[in-house]
């Protein structure tokens, strides 16, 4: 059975996040809305980025995100809570479980609605290219048995730079910008390309057999 320990000793990754207190329920819904739209992830309220425990006023700290997931999160969404005790200090845990009904949406510092997820240990809003995917595995488009002169071009592309960003594939193809984008979003949902999520960007490489 896992400890609060235990737990801290993970350290921050893409399922679990340390706060010392939370200030901001605009800033800690992004968090909560990319965990739902990830794998599901945990707050560590009371700890500090340095794993020291700090403790914290789990009642309070539970009210603040109540209130990010009902009224900063768009659908809404639940949480769960625990409360770990070390020594005399408590520290509240909020889980969050990987979501059906999204993407879920935060605000943004402009206050526009926009999906976020988890790279690694780090909230990240969505790019144009995976928030289509989302809407296209909806509608399930089917693949085609035969590939025209566009879709194998940037397919040739994508191989000759991978792992390749999106900036670089609009330098390297003469295929229009938003015929670029499509033919992207359509490869991901058809399994031919893997989008990398990396701190320093997004990548697209062909997928391996």
């Amino acid at each position: 059975m896992e400890t609060l320990q235990d737990l801290i000793e993970q350290g921050e990754h893409v399922s679990q996040d340390f706060k010392f207190r939370i200030d901001d329920q605009r800033k800690i819904a992004r968090t909560l809305c990319a965990f739902a739209n990830t794998s599901g992830g945990r707050l560590l309220i009371g700890v500090k980025d340095n794993r020291k425990i700090a403790g914290c006023n789990p009642e309070e700290e539970f009210h603040m995100l109540e209130g990010a997931a009902s009224i900063f999160c768009q659908p809404e969404l639940k949480i769960t809570s625990k409360i770990w005790q070390e020594d005399f200090r408590l520290v509240l845990e909020v889980s969050v479980a990987k979501s059906e009904n999204g993407p879920h949406k935060a605000r943004d510092d402009d206050g526009k609605w926009k999906p976020y997820i988890r790279i690694k240990d780090k909230t990240t809003a969505v790019n144009k290219i995976l928030e289509w995917v989302w809407i296209e595995q909806k509608r399930k488009t089917a693949r085609p048995e035969h590939f025209g002169e566009d879709e194998l071009q940037l397919l040739k592309s994508i191989g000759q730079f991978q792992p390749v960003t999106l900036s670089k594939l609009y330098r390297e193809s003469t295929l229009p910008l938003r015929r670029v984008d499509r033919l992207l979003v359509l490869f991901i949902c058809w399994n031919l390309v893997d989008m990398i999520f990396e701190n320093d960007g997004i990548y697209y490489r062909l997928r391996e057999e």
